[in-house]
């Protein structure tokens, strides 16, 4: 964790006692590149944002367990600033196929369809896949996340 990730949980849990102890899961940035961390991460600052998806093989190959409701994360711009802090609501592992249609809405990307959700995944997950040397398939497992916006920006303002 960046000495600017742990300035900002600290903040957080100091003026959100309840959150003091409670499990800080990751601080990450969406998305593989610049472009699409930004993109997503002003999606969730916005409002816009709040599900998010990602590969089972993705964390098994990082030897990582799927968040868990009451978890906390630090959302970051590419370079590692914090932007956000999210807390888990509810986790659903489905096949790809099998997203649905109000959880493609709830990630607030592209124009909010199954189908924009479908294309964009499928392109995101298939470069995953070739980097962890799998095969992207409508059957792979997918972690499907549903969260809440808990604080805004480095200086958690909005706590």
């Amino acid at each position: 964790m960046t000495s600017q990730a742990e300035a900002c949980w600290a903040r957080f849990t100091s003026r959100n006692p309840s959150a003091d102890g409670a499990r800080l899961y990751e601080v990450f940035s969406f998305g593989d590149s610049e472009a699409l961390a930004a993109e997503l991460g002003g999606l969730v600052v916005s409002g816009a944002k709040r599900a998010t998806a990602s590969s089972v093989w993705a964390l098994e190959a990082e030897g990582r367990e799927p968040p868990k409701p009451g978890d906390y994360s630090i959302v970051t711009t590419w370079s590692g600033e914090p932007l956000c802090i999210i807390r888990t609501l509810a986790v659903e592992v489905v096949p790809f196929g099998e997203v649905s249609a109000e959880f493609a809405a709830a990630e607030g990307e592209g124009d909010g369809s199954l189908e924009s959700w479908r294309s964009g995944h499928a392109a995101y997950f298939g470069r995953e896949c070739a980097r962890l040397g799998r095969e992207f398939s409508p059957d792979m497992p997918v972690v499907c996340e549903r969260f809440e916006v808990v604080g805004i920006g480095p200086d958690d303002s909005a706590s």
